[in-house]
């Protein structure tokens, strides 16, 4: 089943959002925490490689990488304002700053349409083995 043009190009904006956020942040995070920062800027690049593979039409690769960024990017805000990460507290006070809150909506919506992608594309898969 062919993806429509306008999930794509949603999928493609999403991304590069989630990407651009991370980029603008790589400095700062950077300062709080070596690793922080590297995960910030492999966030940003991944982002831009997951929509370069769903622009090609890579279901499997694109949409699975930007599903494995996005989530883990979403479960890594969560976890950085409850809990906080290794070597750093929690952030409770953050929650409300823009660019984190932007960032942290379009990876939810971005994973949800992975979901509904990835699940078509197995759904198919199983088509042609039956």
């Amino acid at each position: 089943m062919k993806t429509s043009k306008i999930m794509v190009v949603t999928a493609i904006a999403l991304l590069l959002i989630i990407g651009t956020i991370h980029f603008i942040d790589t400095r700062e995070a950077y300062g709080d925490a070596a690793y922080k920062g590297v995960l910030f800027f492999a966030n940003g690049f991944g982002s831009l490689v997951a929509a370069f593979g769903i622009a090609r039409g890579a279901r499997s690769w694109g949409w699975g990488l930007g599903l494995l960024i996005a989530a883990s990017a979403f479960l890594g805000y969560l976890a950085s304002r409850t809990v906080g990460l290794p070597l750093l507290p929690a952030e409770p006070d953050a929650w409300l700053e823009p660019l984190g809150i932007t960032s942290f909506v379009a990876e939810g919506v971005f994973s949800l349409l992975a979901l509904r992608e990835l699940s078509k594309s197995a759904a198919t898969s199983k088509e042609w083995v039956s």
